[in-house]
Parts: C-alpha cells; structure tokens; sequence
C-alpha cells in the first residue's frame, strides 16, 4: 500500500461524510479491518459494531471477549466518531485511554457510540460506551483524549 497524503486523506474523509459511506475509510486502516468494524443505524447516531467472532475470546470458560480487545473496539469507535463529526486534517492521535470493564462481554455482536465531550483546537476529549443487545447496560466505557492538530 503506497503512503497516503494528508490531501488524499482529508478527501477521502469528506467524501465519506458526503456519502455516509465509511467502509473506504476502514479499508485504509487495517487494524478496523482485522476488528471487522462496521457501521450501523442505532437510535439515530453514528454507532459502530464489532462483530461476533471466535478470534476475540480472551477466556474460552465463560466464554468472554478479551479486554484488549474491547479496549481497542472503544478507541477505535472514537476515532471514527472524531473522524465523522469534527473537521480533521490528519489522522487524529490517541492521547491516552482509559477504560472502565463493567461486565463481562460475551462474544456476541457488540456496539459502541461515542461522544465528543469537550472539543478543541488541539485535543478532543471523548466519552464512550459499549453495550451488547441493552443499550442500558453497558460493558465497557471508556474516557479518551485524542490529538486533534
């Protein structure tokens, strides 16, 4: 794969929003690609989906999903809400990441919303939470602060 430029990046992220179409934008990260990530209608907003699968069972007895990778589902969800609700002109940089295991997440389809809770000109700190079936009670929530500039 041949090194994108900041320009091919800003339009590819403008024509995503234009066409409400993120997969491009997915294929060109390929860890979202590894995760399977997706999108889909939830209530009205930008909600994103890992899909069940057999790869992210961290512990086969109960059997759950490994935190790492709920970790990275959080963070990746932010960086796509990022990448969809604020004017970027770069690939946004995590700061750091805080997640809070709230229950044990089965390894079932899984959603994630975030949340921009203070933007600015240099980092954006977010809020999100993931859920399996009951938006009501969630799995995992995480605090993030990501580079924006």
């Amino acid at each position: 794969m041949s090194e994108m430029t900041a320009e091919d990046f800003v339009a590819l992220i403008a024509k995503a929003k234009a066409d409400m179409d993120w997969r491009p934008l997915f294929d060109i990260i390929p860890y979202f690609s590894f995760l399977g990530l997706q999108l889909a209608p939830w209530g009205g907003g930008l909600t994103c989906v890992l899909p069940e699968d057999k790869k992210f069972i961290g512990n086969p007895t109960l059997p759950a999903l490994h935190g790492g990778v709920v970790g990275a589902f959080l963070e990746s969800t932010a960086l796509v809400h990022l990448l969809a609700t604020q004017e970027v002109t770069r690939l946004p940089k995590i700061i750091n990441i805080t997640v809070e295991y709230l229950r044990s997440g089965k390894p079932v389809e899984t959603y994630a919303e975030a949340v921009v809770t203070k933007p600015g000109r240099r980092v954006a700190n977010m809020r999100v939470e993931a859920w399996q079936g009951d938006r009501g009670k969630p799995i995992a929530a995480a605090h993030a602060n990501f580079l924006v500039s």
